[in-house]
């Protein structure tokens, strides 16, 4: 049983170095593509293919998808991202669970910093290229909103899972986070007010954050639970 468990820690932490790589490998790719001076055909090939032919103001869908798209953008917006940041640090607080909260505010205080830095560093505009539906003034690269969205709901998502009761639970409190995560960028996309390299940019530093921190939390958490053992001892 005890060996069981330990395979399953490391793979988890194998995992998360993975997604660490590749989000940063990724995300430096991406890089290049955003201080290209010329568009990049996947840029502009996806942008126009959500729009009509010819109407680069009319999005594809019928008319109610517009406005479920932007109800699901505002998952990934600042206010709802806060309020339920505070309502997730607040009950962990409440169940005196002490440094899940510390680890919450971290998370998701640094990925917004470096959110901001990064689009100051890459300077890129907003795409011109189709109508924006909604109302944007910060710069284009990498996404915010899914870059946050990812960074919130996946250490939510895995904090879910760690307590979990079943394989089946855990799955499932990750999959919500990711396709929560999946929504939110798809969403800005849609709207035109986010060049698809953004998007998936903000996913890649996103993922790379979140488990990054995830994995610092644990390495803390495993030498205190190793210090609190050597002083019973004593």
């Amino acid at each position: 049983m005890v060996r069981r468990l330990w395979k399953r820690t490391e793979f988890s932490v194998l995992l998360a170095g993975i997604i660490v790589a590749f989000g940063l490998w990724s995300f430096q790719e991406l890089v290049e593509v955003a201080r290209d001076t010329t568009t990049h055909e996947f840029d502009t090939g996806i942008l126009l293919a959500l729009r009509e032919p010819g109407r680069p103001d009319d999005p594809i869908g019928p008319v109610w998808l517009e406005g479920a798209v932007r109800d699901i953008t505002s998952l990934g917006s600042m206010v709802v991202l806060v309020l339920v940041t505070l309502g997730a640090v607040i009950y962990l607080l409440l169940i005196r669970r002490r440094f899940e909260a510390l680890l919450v505010l971290f998370t998701v205080a640094g990925g917004q910093a470096l959110s901001s830095l990064l689009k100051l560093g890459i300077d890129r505009p907003r795409p011109e290229l189709v109508s924006h539906l909604a109302d944007v003034q910060t710069l284009s690269f990498p996404s915010g909103h899914a870059m946050l969205s990812a960074v919130v709901y996946l250490t939510l998502g895995s904090l879910l899972a760690a307590h979990a009761a079943s394989r089946a639970l855990k799955i499932y409190a990750l999959s919500v986070a990711v396709l929560l995560t999946l929504l939110v960028g798809a969403s800005r996309a849609y709207l035109g007010v986010h060049w698809p390299s953004d998007i998936l940019a903000g996913w890649s530093i996103g993922f790379a954050w979140a488990m990054a921190c995830w994995l610092a939390a644990r390495l803390l958490f495993r030498r205190r639970s190793l210090a609190e053992n050597v002083d019973d001892r004593h």
